[in-house]
């Protein structure tokens, strides 16, 4: 979906888990009226217990609170840290629980994440409530607030009600979501969107940065954890180095949860390299972050830019016009590159076999499971 344009919002960035989980834990304790809760990943452990106890903290002093997690993504979550949430007045929903319908609805996930604080703060990006992101993944989020606030409220109120979501049993979730309460406009605010994807039907966020890139005049940086981009982008990528754009991709290094996709995309790395497209491996720890610099744009959020994604997966990204955001972001940028290994045209020419070989396999693998769609 692709939303308008809205004047009058202001956009923070907290990059680091240090940095945004505080920002988030604070606004949810400070809700009056209702918090809503969107994520794909939640698995018990020390941030989950974090989260729930948060949630339940703001039900039990009247907040409406509603959780609506990814039916796969938080396959992870025991009974009892359900019960929990339940019994401490969190409404709870899944979307898409794994069953045994059509392998194409199994494949299809909610990517989203989604906070939503009394209609008038918004927070997005890559996270999840999972212990990873601690200390182990690198990841960031976007504060958000303003009119804006209003589309992601909008997409969380249509999944909840979706025919693909059910209510936890005996949590009593018949009951409706609470009232809206409109964000208001702020002074000297700036211009952003929600836009998300569902699916290969409804690709607005992919449809957004192919127009980017071929727009874009001097900078156009990307950072994606799982880099099996389509012909499209790939192709796109190539056509700006070569008209002179500063083109670099921040990718995660050896340090991957799936270090097969890295390989996979790898395969690409010859024909980017040769074209000017600049590769940047990032060394500290796994970089789970999605977010975009093209000149003054900026688009953070839940999805890969990767054809698993765009194809299966609900995704939701904030784009903005703010010059102040573009400065941070490209800082942020820069500071990830200065982390990073650059990957070097003539040595990547000259790679060993055994590196081919797996770029290779894992090239074929992932032709296959291409195929599924």
């Amino acid at each position: 979906m692709q939303n308008a344009w809205r004047e009058g919002n202001r956009f923070t960035l907290l990059p680091e888990a240090a940095r945004f989980l505080p920002a988030m834990f604070e606004a949810v304790s400070a809700a009056r009226h209702y918090v809503l809760v969107e994520l794909y990943l939640m698995e018990s452990g020390e941030l989950a217990e974090q989260v729930s106890d948060v949630l339940i903290e703001a039900a039990q002093r009247g907040v409406s609170v509603c959780l609506l997690l990814d039916g796969y993504g938080s396959m992870g979550l025991s009974s009892d840290d359900r019960q929990n949430l339940l019994h401490g007045g969190v409404q709870l929903r899944f979307f898409n629980p794994i069953g045994f319908h059509s392998l194409a609805r199994n494949l299809s996930r909610d990517h989203r994440k989604i906070v939503v604080i009394d209609g008038e703060l918004a927070f997005t990006g890559g996270f999840g409530a999972v212990d990873e992101f601690l200390n182990a993944w690198y990841e960031i989020a976007l504060r958000i607030e303003g009119p804006v606030v209003a589309d992601w409220e909008q997409l969380f109120r249509r999944l909840w009600h979706s025919r693909l979501t059910r209510a936890e049993e005996g949590d009593g979730s018949a009951r409706v979501l609470p009232e809206r309460r409109e964000p208001q406009v702020l002074a000297n605010g700036v211009l952003g969107r929600a836009m998300s994807a569902r699916g290969y039907r409804y690709q607005a966020i992919r449809h957004s940065l192919h127009h980017r890139v071929s727009q874009v005049n001097e900078r156009l940086w990307l950072c994606t954890p799982y880099f099996v981009p389509t012909f499209a982008l790939r192709r796109r990528l190539v056509r700006a180095a070569r008209r002179g754009v500063d083109v670099r991709l921040l990718l995660p290094g050896a340090k991957h949860d799936h270090p097969s996709v890295r390989f996979a995309g790898q395969r690409f790395f010859h024909t980017l390299l040769k074209a000017g497209v600049r590769i940047f491996e990032f060394q500290p720890t796994f970089i789970h972050a999605k977010f975009v610099l093209a000149d003054g744009w900026v688009s953070i959020g839940s999805c890969n830019f990767d054809h698993w994604n765009l194809h299966w997966n609900l995704e939701a990204n904030q784009e903005a016009q703010d010059p102040k955001l573009a400065a941070d972001v490209r800082e942020l940028f820069e500071r990830n590159f200065a982390a990073s290994q650059e990957v070097d045209a003539t040595a990547w020419a000259a790679r060993p076999w055994g590196q081919r070989a797996r770029e290779w396999i894992y090239g074929v693998m992932d032709a296959v499971v291409a195929r599924l769609k």
